[in-house]
C-alpha cells in the first residue's frame, strides 16, 4: 500500500463507518476560502455517498473569532452525539476539543498549520506537518489534503466531471491561501484552471464571467475572485463563498456576486483607512516590529492590511481588534521570518494561537497586550 498523509485512511474509514451506520456527521470549517472549499468537497462527498449531515458550520470572525468556538460548540450541541469533522481551523483549540468531547462529539480534526508544543485531544487528527507523518509532501492547503479523502471515501464512485469541479476549487483555495505553487499543489492547480472557464457550478460561472475581469489573464482572474469570495457577507451562518460555490442557480449567483463587487470598493476603502492610522502612529516609532491595535477594525481586514505593511516596512506586522476583555488579530511578516515560533516564545502572553510562519493569528487577553508586545520585541532583536 503506498504511504499516505498519516490518519488519513483512518479518517476516511471513520466517516464511511458513520455513513453506513447512519450516524449524525458534522462538518465545521473555516470560513476562508480553504475552509469553504474544504467543506464543500467534504459535504458533496459524503452526499454522492448516499447520506448528509446534520450540519455545517463556519465560525463568523467578526463575532466568534477564529477556529473552534465555544459559540460554535453551544450552537451544535443539540446534535450530539455525532461525528465532528473539523477542517482548516483547531489544531491549537485544546480547550475547545475538551469541550467537545465532554458534550459527546467525536472529533476528527483535517489541518495544514503549524502544530504547536503538543496536539490537542482529538479522536483523529490529520496534519502533514505532524510528527511521523511520512509523507513526503508538506505544503497543502487543507483543500488539497480534504481532496484526498474524497478520492479515499469515493473511490469509483468519484465520477470525471465531480473530480474536475472538486479540483477547481481545490486550485482556487490552493492559490487564495498561498500555498507554494510546487510539486502536487502545482499538479492540481494545473488541472484545476484547466477546466474552471468551463465549470458547471453557477458561482464560477458567474464570477469569471465579470465584465471587469474579461481583459486579464487566467491567473489574475483567479486573485480577483478570491479577493471577492474573502469578502464578509454571512446569511444564516453561511460566508457569501460558500452560498455562491454551491448555489444552484444562475440568477441568484449573478446577484449575490454583484453585491460583493460593490462590497470589495468598500473594503478596499477601510484598507487604506486602516493602513493610513496605522502609518500615522508609527511615524513616530522605531520598534522592529509593527504593534497596533484598535476596537473599531474589522477583522478579516487586518489580515490584508497587514500583509500590505509587511511587505512596505519589511518587517513583522501584529494587527489587532480590541474588545471588552481580550484581543484577536493577525499577523503577517516577510520571508525569513517565523511568527509561529515567535508566539511559541511568547505563548504565556496569549490565549490561543497558530497558522503558518508568514501568516498567523492570536487571541491575547487586554491585560497581557503590552507584555505581548515586550516579549516579541525582544524575540526579535
Amino acid at each position: 500500500m503506498s504511504i499516505e498523509i498519516k490518519n488519513l485512511r483512518k479518517a476516511a474509514n471513520r466517516i464511511l463507518k458513520a455513513v453506513k451506520n447512519k450516524e449524525k456527521i458534522i462538518i465545521y470549517g473555516d470560513a476562508d476560502l480553504d475552509g469553504v472549499s474544504s467543506v464543500i468537497i467534504l459535504e458533496e462527498s459524503i452526499k454522492n455517498l448516499g447520506s448528509g449531515t446534520a450540519a455545517i458550520y463556519f465560525p463568523d470572525r467578526e463575532k466568534e473569532g477564529y477556529g473552534i468556538t465555544e459559540h460554535g460548540l453551544d450552537c451544535l450541541k443539540k446534535h450530539a452525539p455525532a461525528l465532528l469533522v473539523v477542517l482548516d481551523c483547531g489544531i491549537g483549540n485544546f480547550r475547545e476539543i475538551k469541550i467537545a468531547k465532554k458534550l459527546g462529539f467525536e472529533v476528527i480534526l483535517i489541518e495544514h498549520h503549524e502544530i504547536l508544543d503538543k496536539l490537542p485531544e482529538a479522536d483523529i487528527i490529520v496534519d502533514p506537518k505532524q510528527e511521523g507523518d511520512r509523507y513526503a509532501f508538506k505544503q497543502f492547503a487543507t483543500v488539497g489534503i480534504v481532496f484526498r479523502l474524497a478520492n479515499l471515501l469515493l473511490k469509483e464512485q468519484m465520477s470525471e466531471s465531480l473530480r474536475k469541479s472538486f479540483l477547481e476549487l481545490v486550485a482556487m483555495a490552493t492559490i487564495a491561501d498561498m500555498m507554494p505553487r510546487i510539486d502536487e499543489n502545482e499538479e492540481m492547480i494545473a488541472q484545476g484552471l484547466n477546466s474552471i472557464r468551463e465549470s458547471w457550478r453557477p458561482g464560477i460561472q458567474a464570477l469569471f464571467q465579470l465584465e471587469p475581469f474579461k481583459s486579464l489573464t487566467l491567473i489574475q482572474q483567479v486573485y480577483k475572485v478570491n479577493s471577492l469570495l474573502n469578502i464578509r457577507n454571512v446569511e444564516n451562518g453561511m460566508p457569501a463563498a460558500f452560498r455562491l460555490l454551491t448555489s444552484s442557480d444562475r440568477k441568484e449567483a449573478a446577484e449575490l456576486v454583484e453585491k460583493l463587487l460593490e462590497k470589495s470598493i468598500e473594503k478596499k476603502k477601510k484598507i487604506k483607512e486602516i493602513i493610513e492610522e496605522i502609518e500615522d502612529r508609527i511615524s513616530r516609532e522605531k520598534d522592529n516590529i509593527i504593534f497596533q491595535g484598535n476596537s473599531g477594525w474589522e477583522l478579516i481586514l487586518l489580515g490584508v492590511a497587514a500583509a500590505i505593511l509587511s511587505q512596505k516596512y519589511q518587517k513583522p506586522v501584529f494587527l489587532y481588534r480590541k474588545d471588552k476583555d481580550d484581543s484577536q488579530g493577525s499577523i503577517r511578516a516577510p520571508a525569513g521570518f517565523n511568527m509561529v515560533e515567535s508566539m511559541k516564545a511568547c505563548s504565556k502572553c496569549l490565549i490561543t494561537f497558530g497558522g503558518h510562519p508568514q501568516a498567523a493569528g492570536f487571541k491575547v487577553s487586554n491585560k497581557n497586550l503590552e507584555e505581548f508586545k515586550e516579549c516579541l520585541i525582544d524575540y526579535f532583536d
